[in-house]
């Protein structure tokens, strides 16, 4: 069966001018349903929202019995009693709105977080070609933390804010409905700097998401390769890069914050002006007898509520549209499809698995380079138990071969089988659980040595994990560190020497016991002394096992069962060393010039 390069996953990096714009607030819903299986809580937060909201009307109505009963001190006493009872009211409102509506954003971003990232690390490796980790690690941190926001503090002041401004409309109503006409009025002419600036402010907050996102990748790429950018006395241009995006994400910042500003103050000048004319009327009104002084003085504190509310909602506002933006860039990561994915009624691999693979008439071209064919009409049987050596001049598709027995691609034509079963009929994580990789760069975790060991075999044993150590000649200089084996490796290995680096991998991959051994240039990085300990532990675990080498040294290429000569993507020659310098062609021309160069032990056909 043969996939297309399409299908993989798309791209979510870029600038904001190629990225979908969020045109409504529709994009928090996913987000939001989050929240969901905490309903309860937000239940409680409500009732504890309407609590102090209610708590909060109420001291109109103490306010209007204060002025218009204030000829008796009893009338003041008990009003005062009362008008304490309503602050107590609130404030315990108020504590069980804030506890229970922040705890609930914590949770939900926590949930969030895990969510984006268990996607994130199941994607396709194609997915990260065309993303920079810089961008999708700012997602899971700055939109997230955007999200809790919303979800937490801006959504109480968003509810409490929205039942203050029903609650204070209806007690203006109640208190002189012909003022309350008068507001209601105005209403037009605040809310159209809403949706004016509103938009602004949206488009402005993703602009700024996705330039934090570029400062985040520029100083994730640096930061993780500062050896090599202090070995090219690069610091300068980086710094000066650097400093650059910086600059680019502050003066979007400084847009997104003039917008919002023009958007408060917009608001508060309609609000407020509208008020202070209607009350004027009202003052008139108190003049003439048609109100008392106490409604009137309930009229003024509901309108300050209301118009309070209403500034406050446009602040809110544009936290929403704010997260509006986050939100899209996170549903972005959440609804990601892997390239490769397990079909519907995955093949089980029968025990022991064998390890023995095939390619059939396989081409393939990496999705980022569609008009490069990297494999063309490839096709490799290798037996279980066999040793095949890969060799050829670089680019000549060797690596591409470990990437699709790994599945991390698979093939626009042709199909491959492990064990006589279709790859594309196996679970992905099942077909790799019985395979083996020793990497030219190994990849070592910021962790001790146990847990770098036993990556590839997570329940083994401290025994287990010794004896593979041993068998990779890793153990001397393990128990050499300050807290041997337990010793903190550094992030990347930092404290270790690549030829450590190496044997550590190898010792992860004799952990791991797997049926089909793949050695990318596996001794690349060792001197002689430890390539030769290294080289007899690998005989040693290579007997009886499937074994694919991308040859290094050429005594691996001469104990090798079979040599397979790649170049352009396509098979040459295949043989053993005798036979192939017999033919004489690329592998007897790559021979002897590294001969001629370097000498018997540095041979490399690889």
């Amino acid at each position: 069966m043969a996939r297309q390069p399409s299908s993989y996953g798309g791209s979510i990096g870029g600038t904001t001018e190629e990225r979908p714009k969020s045109r409504d607030l529709g994009q928090l819903r996913p987000v939001l349903e989050f929240a969901y299986p905490y309903w309860r809580v937000a239940a409680a937060a409500g009732v504890a929202l309407v609590a102090a909201a209610v708590g909060t009307l109420g001291i109109g109505r103490v306010l209007q019995l204060l002025i218009d009963n204030f000829d008796s001190m009893a009338a003041v006493n008990r009003t005062f009693i009362l008008l304490l009872g309503v602050v107590a009211v609130i404030a315990v409102g108020t504590f069980g709105r804030y506890y229970l509506v922040m705890w609930l954003g914590e949770r939900v971003v926590a949930d969030l977080r895990r969510a984006v990232y268990d996607r994130v690390i199941g994607l396709s490796p194609v997915f990260f070609e065309r993303n920079k980790t810089g961008e999708i690690l700012s997602r899971i941190t700055t939109d997230t933390t955007l999200i809790q926001s919303i979800v937490g503090a801006s959504a109480s002041m968003a509810f409490r804010n929205i039942l203050l401004l029903i609650g204070g409309l209806i007690m203006l109503i109640v208190t002189s409905p012909r003022l309350s006409g008068l507001i209601i009025l105005a209403v037009p002419a605040i809310v159209l700097p809403l949706m004016v600036f509103g938009r602004r402010v949206r488009h402005l907050s993703r602009q700024t998401q996705d330039r934090i996102g570029a400062v985040s990748a520029a100083a994730d790429e640096s930061i993780n390769e500062v050896r090599t950018v202090q070995a090219f006395v690069h610091e300068d241009i980086d710094r000066s890069r650097f400093g650059g995006k910086v600059e680019a994400a502050l003066q979007a910042a400084i847009s997104q914050i003039r917008a919002r500003a023009f958007l408060t103050l917009s608001v508060i000048m309609m609000v407020f002006g509208s008020i202070v004319g209607v009350l004027w009327i009202g003052a008139i009104q108190v003049m003439n007898g048609n109100m008392t002084s106490g409604d009137l003085g309930a009229f003024v504190f509901y309108a300050i509520v209301t118009a309070g509310s209403v500034a406050a909602l446009s602040e809110v506002y544009g936290d929403v549209q704010k997260a509006a933006g986050a939100a899209e860039r996170l549903s972005e990561l959440l609804t990601a499809e892997p390239g490769i994915k397990a079909p519907a009624s995955p093949l089980a691999i029968p025990g022991p698995a064998q390890g023995a693979v095939a390619l059939h008439d396989v081409t393939f071209r990496y999705p980022m380079r569609p008009d490069v064919a990297a494999l063309s009409a490839f096709s490799l049987n290798v037996s279980a138990g066999e040793t095949v050596a890969l060799v050829g001049p670089s680019g000549a598709g060797k690596t591409t071969v470990f990437q699709l027995l790994l599945r991390f691609y698979d093939p626009s034509e042709g199909h491959m089988t492990f064990d006589g079963l279709e790859f594309v009929r196996l679970d992905p994580r099942d077909l790799r659980s019985h395979v083996g990789l020793v990497s030219q760069d190994p990849v070592i975790f910021g962790a001790d040595a146990w847990d770098n060991i036993r990556y590839g075999r997570p329940d083994a044993s401290d025994e287990d994990v010794r004896a593979a150590a041993d068998a990779a000649s890793a153990t001397e200089f393990l128990d050499r560190l300050p807290d041997g084996f337990a010793t903190q490796l550094g992030e990347r290995g930092v404290t270790l020497s690549g030829g450590q680096k190496q044997r550590i991998a190898i010792a992860r991959a004799l952990l791991r016991n797997p049926a089909l051994l793949l050695l990318d240039e596996a001794t690349s990085a060792l001197d002689a002394e430890s390539e030769r300990a290294v080289q007899n532990a690998l005989e040693v675990l290579m007997q009886g096992r499937t074994t694919i080498v991308i040859a290094h040294r050429l005594a691996t290429v001469q104990k090798a069962d079979r040599i397979v000569v790649v170049d352009g993507g396509r098979i040459v020659a295949e043989g053993t060393h005798t036979d192939l310098m017999q033919q004489g062609g690329l592998y007897a021309r790559l021979a002897k010039l590294q001969f001629n160069v370097g000498g018997l032990r540095d041979v490399s056909v690889g």
